[in-house]
């Protein structure tokens, strides 16, 4: 068990959060979620020590161990990669080394044999003698294969260190395991087996992600930072999320009696309460949700971008036929054709290859070979995953730079579509070439939403955007009508919104179903 009691954190006189008191205990999963610079990182580092609070304290039950997500990718540059791993479990390397130190010795006495016999107990508890098979089949599982186990940390690329020190974490079954952003560039199959680790993990776990998807599949429990404070709430981000909606909502109907929105609650909670197998401890969690009323909930204070992608023009029976098309290292003879209704999410190992297509596609760069043409109703609108040519020295007003794609100029019709992408005020006055990545990518799916294309091409969506805006993109992804094209790392956005997947998995192999991704990632990827 860890507990916070009492904890209060400021910083140059802002308050983060006051007299937090949370309770976290074995067998359950908590997401820490909040509005950016909220304080969910550094709410994590309070609990591993890194950070003192102002008020409170941090107890944890005696002889526990807890395991942290190394941040930092160089700590570890002199050390094996099965090394590194080992020393996620400090007392048991510890114990390793005072027994090589023992062993040792020219004059081994009668003393150190004792001393030596309590070693060899405490590290056979510690599970010493299986921790180089476990490291191994860690790595293993994570795609970190035997022919790296014994190079220098140093050596390796950052994609493979992240996968390493992740392993390092999970190592050694930690009684608390915190994970600060844990999915961050792994590839889909490893964060898949992390998702499967977890859920048949029986200790405690604290996670802050900004992957949906992931904090869906293996929270219980989540842990929202608002208001200045952190409220604990049973279920997974969904059902955070639609609970909070729905509170906002009647929240905006004061005459609505109260029976009337109790009933609307316990119809929802009975919707997700269904849905409850998906988790660990199903049975228990669904009876939990059932006892859960109105007063269980407070309103949350985000707020989140409007993002709904509409059209002017219908689309026709010729959409977009793309015919043996071809450029070095990237893909050879690639050809498909995008028929109505169709959303289609790309995948591939190298990111570059992706982008790469989508720029032929919008004329940004040139084929070496081979044809596409888009058929005579087609209207695209793209979304580059490299946005800077539209922001980078240009000193135009947000307004100003907004009115550039808009075929109605007036100030009060700009500034409502800038309104619901949280511009309001002098933020709309900003000029754009100060604005943070994710101000840039509100500011372009505004661009495209004026555009009223009919066929989108979005190359990584969701780059510096926070939970709430790629909320928000993901449900303006599954209303559009039209056609779509896109490449994401967000699982959430290909599930729910993909009805067909093309995968180019090097040079010659290209993968093209009709399906879901779901039902792609068992058949294909397993």
């Amino acid at each position: 068990m860890i507990q916070a009691v009492n904890v209060s954190l400021a910083f140059g006189g802002r308050k983060l959060y006051k007299d937090v008191n949370l309770k976290f205990t074995k067998g359950n999963c908590y997401g820490i979620i909040g509005a950016n610079g909220a304080g969910k990182s550094t709410f994590l580092k309070i609990l591993t020590g890194e950070i003192e609070p102002n008020t409170g304290e941090i107890l944890i039950s005696p002889g526990e161990r807890m395991s942290v997500l190394e941040q930092n990718q160089n700590k570890y540059d002199n050390e094996s990669v099965l090394n590194t791993v080992l020393l996620g479990h400090k007392r048991l390397m510890e114990v390793q080394k005072e027994k090589d130190l023992l062993y040792a010795k020219p004059d081994f006495s009668e003393e150190d044999g004792l001393k030596a016999a309590e070693l060899e107990t405490e590290f056979a508890e510690l599970g010493g003698w299986e921790a180089e098979s476990e490291a191994q089949t860690i790595l293993q599982n994570m795609g970190v294969g035997t022919e790296l186990h014994y190079e220098l940390m140093s050596n390796l690329d950052s994609k493979i260190k992240v996968k390493v020190l992740l392993a390092q974490a999970l190592f050694g079954n930690p009684d608390i395991l915190v994970l600060d952003e844990p999915t961050n560039n792994l590839d889909f199959k490893t964060i898949r087996w992390l998702e499967n680790f977890l859920l048949d993990f029986e200790n405690i776990v604290i996670i802050v992600s900004h992957n949906r998807h992931f904090l869906n599949k293996v929270c219980t429990h989540i842990c929202d930072v608002d208001f200045g404070e952190i409220n604990m709430y049973l279920g997974n981000y969904d059902f955070w999320y639609e609970t909070s909606q729905l509170l906002a909502r009647q929240a905006k109907e004061q005459n609505k009696k109260a029976e009337q929105r109790a009933k609307e609650l316990k119809d929802f909670i009975a919707r997700f309460s269904a849905n409850a197998s998906k988790s660990k401890q199903a049975t228990s969690r669904k009876k939990e949700l059932e006892k859960l009323t109105l007063e269980d909930f407070k309103p949350s204070s985000r707020k989140y971008p409007y993002v709904d992608f509409r059209y002017e023009q219908e689309i026709g029976k010729e959409i977009l036929k793309v015919e043996n098309l071809c450029k070095k290292g990237m893909f050879k003879n690639l050809s498909f054709t995008i028929e109505k209704d169709q959303k289609v999410a790309f995948l591939s190992s190298n990111s570059l290859v992706l982008t790469t297509l989508f720029n032929i596609l919008a004329g940004k760069e040139e084929a070496d070979s081979g044809t596409f043409r888009f058929g005579k109703t087609i209207k695209f609108s793209y979304l580059p995953q490299d946005n800077r040519e539209f922001f980078e020295n240009c000193h135009l007003s947000v307004v100003d730079w907004l009115r550039q794609y808009s075929k109605d100029q007036s100030e009060t019709y700009i500034r409502s579509w800038l309104g619901r992408m949280l511009f309001s005020g002098e933020e709309s006055l900003k000029e754009v070439s100060v604005l943070s990545g994710g101000e840039r990518v509100r500011c372009m799916l505004a661009k495209i939403m004026l555009e009223s294309g009919n066929f989108l091409i979005l190359d990584e969506p969701i780059n510096h955007l926070d939970l709430e805006s790629i909320t928000s993109l993901n449900k303006g992804m599954i209303n559009f009508k039209g056609c779509m094209l896109f490449a994401t790392g967000d699982q959430e956005i290909i599930e729910t919104t993909a009805n067909r997947i093309i995968d180019i998995v090097d040079e010659n192999t290209i993968i093209d179903k009709q399906m879901s991704y779901e039902e792609y990632m068992e058949k294909f990827k397993a």
